[in-house]
């Protein structure tokens, strides 16, 4: 199989890795990949990772059997754009098209109104650093890949190949239901992380008066709880302009959360300590059951 990365960063480079460095599970015969700039595919050809760092995106997709979108949500739906218009004429007949975007609903009617064999996909795997020098072959291993399934069996099982060559669990899942839930598990800690940097640190032209102090104190609790803030800008504006209202409605929860430990800390008489341990002790109960 010919497969052609459009977007070559974390995400890209680990499934090229992974295809060519996963003894025995790759599908693929050839993988070229292209980016604006050029230098991850370039780099990655000089590392044998892909065979072709192409010139042009039209040279990247020429004779692919799998084309992957592998840049910002935004950047992907602009992209089904060209490739349903100015890029169409180099799409080999039944060409499949993918994404690893974080967001669905928009892929899938994007490219279902432009026409184009897609099949939507995300796999459930990242890292707070990006670029293809953080790329990894084992990033995926075990980890879900959901694919959006439609009438197109051949297809879907195309991408699925993809996902299994990685090290990918395949998890076919509808766009609403994925959308809904990565925006409470992924979207809105995004959005919490940045927020919380906001409130502690002060907005981009003004530090509040004891963020000199507090950057002197801070240690593994606030390295933890602001690491989503420290990813690729791009991606994470992609993901939120493309996700907004289910990220809205999780945050309307979270507000109603956050105004319920106000409450407490605010009770005439100080707060409920035992109260306030039950809630602590639920949270953790939950997460221990996930493990």
């Amino acid at each position: 199989m010919r497969i052609a990365l459009l977007g070559f960063g974390l995400i890209g480079g680990s499934i090229a890795r992974a295809l060519r460095e996963r003894s025995g599970a790759t599908p693929a015969d050839h993988i070229s990949a292209w980016t604006p700039s050029g230098d991850g595919p370039a780099a990655a050809a000089l590392d044998g990772v892909i065979d072709v760092a192409a010139a042009s995106p039209d040279d990247a997709i020429a004779g692919a059997d799998l084309v992957v979108l592998a840049g910002p949500a935004s950047v992907c739906l602009a992209q089904l754009d060209d490739l349903a218009g100015a890029w169409r004429g180099a799409l080999a007949p039944g060409v499949v098209i993918t994404d690893v975007a974080s967001t669905k609903t928009a892929m899938v009617l994007r490219a279902t109104a432009l026409g184009l064999r897609f099949v939507g996909g995300h796999p459930m795997a990242g890292r707070e650093i990006s670029g293809y020098a953080a790329s990894s072959a084992d990033l995926f291993v075990d980890r879900p890949w959901v694919i959006v399934p439609s009438a197109d069996e051949a297809a879907v099982e195309r991408v699925e190949a993809l996902a299994t060559a990685t090290g990918a669990r395949p998890m076919r899942m509808t766009a609403a239901v994925h959308d809904e839930a990565v925006a409470a598990i992924s979207h809105l800690p995004l959005v919490v992380a940045t927020a919380l940097v906001e409130t502690v640190a002060g907005d981009n032209s003004t530090d509040r008066e004891d963020w000199a102090i507090a950057t002197e104190l801070a240690s593994s609790g606030w390295r933890d709880m602001t690491r989503l803030a420290r990813g690729d800008v791009a991606m994470g504006a992609g993901i939120v302009s493309t996700n907004a209202p289910a990220i809205a409605s999780r945050i309307r929860d979270l507000i109603g959360v956050l105004e319920a430990w106000l409450a407490e800390l605010e009770r005439p008489g100080g707060p409920n300590e035992a109260e306030l341990a039950e809630r602590l002790r639920a949270a953790r109960e939950r997460l221990e059951a996930m493990a």
